[in-house]
């Protein structure tokens, strides 16, 4: 790799850089915190998956090897750090109808199948189209799962058989109810109190008690009860794991069996995918907002769930997919990276081979009790109020009865097309009334205005009075290009008869380009118009060739300015403005970047008043303590943004054709002290690390810098963070963990930001720094 070399020596012999150094190998460590979320994790696992695998009518021991697979393949392998997967509730019907069907060998080897299918799934990077379904689809899917498990394991709890579908279980609740069996009734009842009691226990000792886990304690305490008092209830009877069943090849209808692949595949990709979503969310909803824990690559979720789904069903266990209870619990321990899921998937393996004496004290009714707690658990409430908010009750209402009555494939399959006839209709339904009010005609448009809406439409602008005053109120977030055709057409026409057109948005708000005409006479007002001093509304420059501009027309452009901002922004932002000034700034981050008119920093970081306490200086430099020189401007704004306003991360973005690097590196000895040298020789670390054989070289996606300008910007943004540890108050908060330091660099010409990895990181950058990646799609940057 060659060295650049800055522009006066240019002519000096080129050097040969070495390599950099490998990194030395980490030692395998366990976080403390991923240790206890594991054993929280296990303690929840272990009875869940046993309560599962019963309910399905596989073997016990299948729940356990699904427990195991999921945490230490999936978890190895997949792409949200922090997902636990094992067998899922929502699984147990469809592969309890597999098991009655063909068998379990057979259902194994349709598992094994199933991740043969998300694998490939995974290869042509399709796990985001799954995101696609609508959440009111899933939701009735898994409600409706719910309610087939909580009524099958409500004959057990009452001491008898599950029958084979739904219909037939509630059929079959009279009869049952004449003949309850009063310990298994009696088992049930204490697990399903304890269940929900534990959470709720009040006071300091209940907060201390309540970190084991309900499901633990339910089903301790039921073992506890059954064994002292002698009740004859069944138990756990887990066989020798030398009779364990394997999985064998396929038999039944090959169309039987393809539908059973594909539920499988469904069913498990969608719960996974969106669990990783879920998890997502809770992770950055912690007080130190996630830090260190990248976001779920969907994609290598998918696979990883696939490499568990062939694990599982080849090791003869229950299907695997992500699981949003132990993911959560997961979260909510602390963990802090994929050690904990893995660590579980351990402990259930030790439990499988060492506990089962104990193991088999359990009694089945009060497994039963569990599942179906969980079954009940999965009608949320919250998800009926957001589907119902959302007008979509009608889709969750007929994949819940789908699901129920027909089967899981057949009830995803009614959803989709209910989804597809609903949003069908509220493209097609426009409503549009007219009113008169203060001798002005409104037109109300209320709804999608599509080609559908067209006649309508244009029937209701027609028969409005010619030369009148007209607001024509567009309440709908799409108007595609018949209906803009037509409303535009009508509106020249209605202009040229000697009447006014005004289109405003729901709130009133005034629409810009609303017309033709509007738009042809502020031309400059276009989405596309250049920002280089434009001044929308006004009348352009007589003289456009004149490349000076007197200091009359830089005021009366800058006052015109300020006109517009009053006129047209200010009502817009005064309410979020007046509510800054009443309760102070709380800024997340403190934005340290050059002085160049080309960076907008609201822009490139897509914030907003309130959410940045930016510094600006000619070559975004912090100078080291003690180098200011007369100058502390930027030592103040780190010190009171880091102790004052308590920023939570510092943030260093150089950009592409910096004129500060471009001065730098053309700097003499001989230069006059002008205030700009004096300035610049804050920069003089930066260009001394380019030239250094010690330091890595920045790489940009991969590529190495197009010129020598470009590598000291970026090797600029390294050496600035490296002096902002010198500050004893940044120093202190790094060490607490309170706050991070990040790089950007943003390539102009390109319009691109990139994210500098390992910025985060506490250590130095010497051999870390090395590598700067795009920040969209953002989820890759942070895996890489």
């Amino acid at each position: 790799m060659t060295l650049i070399t800055p522009a006066r020596t240019t002519n000096r012999p080129r050097v040969q850089r070495p390599h950099s150094p490998p990194k030395p190998q980490r030692r395998f460590r366990i976080d403390g915190a991923d240790l206890s979320a594991s054993v929280a994790v296990f303690l929840i696992a272990l009875p869940l998956s046993l309560g599962i695998a019963l309910a399905t009518g596989a073997p016990l021991q299948a729940g356990l090897v699904a427990a195991a697979v999921g945490g230490l393949v999936a978890g190895r392998f997949g792409g949200s750090p922090l997902q636990v997967s094992g067998p899922a509730a929502g699984l147990t019907v469809v592969t309890a109808e597999l098991i009655q069907l063909y068998g379990w060998r057979t259902t194994c080897a349709i598992t094994v199948l199933a991740g043969l299918t998300q694998l490939g799934l995974s290869a042509l990077r399709v796990a985001r189209s799954a995101l696609a379904v609508s959440p009111a689809i899933v939701h009735g899917m898994l409600a409706g799962i719910g309610v087939t498990i909580a009524l099958a394991q409500l004959h057990i709890v009452l001491g008898s058989t599950p029958q084979s579908s739904a219909v037939d279980n509630v059929l079959g609740l009279p009869a049952q109810l004449a003949h309850i069996h009063p310990a298994a009734l009696g088992i049930s009842a204490l697990t399903v109190a304890v269940l929900l009691c534990w959470p709720r226990l009040p006071g300091r000792a209940g907060q201390l008690v309540r970190k084991v886990p309900a499901a633990l304690v339910a089903v301790t305490g039921a073992t506890a009860v059954a064994a002292v008092a002698g009740l004859a209830v069944p138990r756990v009877d887990l066989p020798s794991w030398s009779s364990h069943a394997l999985p064998g090849l396929p038999e039944g209808p090959v169309l039987g069996i393809a539908a059973g692949v594909l539920t499988i595949t469904l069913v498990t990709s969608v719960q996974s995918l969106l669990s990783a979503v879920a998890v997502d969310k809770l992770v950055a909803a912690r007080p130190d907002g996630g830090r260190g824990v990248p976001r779920s690559a969907l994609d290598r979720e998918l696979a990883g769930q696939g490499a568990a789904n062939v694990v599982s069903g080849a090791l003869g266990g229950l299907p695997v997919a992500g699981v949003a209870v132990r993911s959560v619990a997961n979260v909510s321990a602390g963990a802090v990276s994929r050690t904990s899921t893995m660590l579980h998937g351990l402990w259930i393996v030790l439990a499988a081979l060492l506990l089962v004496p104990v193991l088999d004290l359990i009694p089945l009714p009060a497994l039963a009790a569990l599942v179906m707690v969980v079954g009940i658990q999965m009608v949320s409430i919250t998800h009926i109020r957001t589907v119902t908010r959302h007008r979509e009750v009608v889709v969750y209402a007929v994949t819940l009865s789908g699901v129920v009555l027909i089967g899981i494939l057949e009830g995803v399959a009614l959803g989709i097309v209910v989804a597809i006839a609903v949003a069908l209709h509220r493209l097609a339904r426009t409503r549009i009334t007219r009113e008169e009010r203060d001798g002005r005609q409104l037109l109300h448009v209320r709804g999608q205005l599509t080609f559908l809406a067209v006649p309508r439409l244009s029937r209701a602008l027609h028969q409005l009075p010619h030369g009148s005053d007209v607001v024509v109120e567009l309440d709908g977030s799409f108007m595609d290009h018949a209906a803009y055709e037509t409303l535009s057409d009508w509106t020249a026409g209605h202009v040229a008869h000697g009447g006014t057109v005004e289109t405003t948005g729901p709130s009133g708000a005034r629409i810009a380009e609303p017309t033709p005409s509007v738009a042809a006479a502020h031309t400059c007002c276009r989405p596309w118009t250049p920002w280089h001093n434009h001044q929308c509304g006004e009348q352009p420059d007589e003289r456009p060739d004149e490349a000076v501009q007197t200091p009359r027309t830089t005021g009366l452009k800058l006052a015109s300015g300020i006109g517009k901002f009053q006129r047209n922004t200010a009502p817009l932002v005064r309410d979020e403005l007046a509510r800054l000034a009443r309760e102070g700034q709380t800024p997340s981050q403190l934005f340290l970047t050059c002085a160049d008119s080309r960076l907008v920093t609201s822009m490139i970081t897509s914030s907003g008043p309130g959410d940045l306490f930016t510094v600006r200086n000619v070559g975004n430099l912090v100078p080291l303590p003690g180098e200011e020189s007369g100058d502390d401007s930027v030592a103040a704004a780190i010190e009171y943004a880091v102790e004052v306003l308590r920023v939570e991360s510092i943030t260093v973005c150089g950009h592409s054709g910096c004129g500060a690097m471009q001065a730098l590196l053309n700097a003499g000895p001989d230069d006059p002290p002008t205030p700009l040298r004096r300035w610049l020789r804050h920069g003089r670390p930066s260009l001394e690390r380019m030239a250094s054989r010690r330091h890595a070289w920045a790489r940009i996606s991969g590529r190495l810098p197009a010129d020598a300008v470009e590598q000291l910007c970026l090797t600029n943004v390294v050496q600035q963070l490296e002096h902002l540890r010198a500050y004893e108050s940044v120093a202190r908060r790094l060490a607490e963990g309170t706050l991070s330091l990040h790089g950007v660099y943003f390539h102009v010409g390109e319009a691109q930001a990139y994210l500098l990895s390992g910025t985060d990181e506490v250590h130095s950058y010497d051999d870390v720094f090395t590598q700067v990646m795009p920040t969209e799609p953002l989820e890759a940057a942070r895996a890489s």
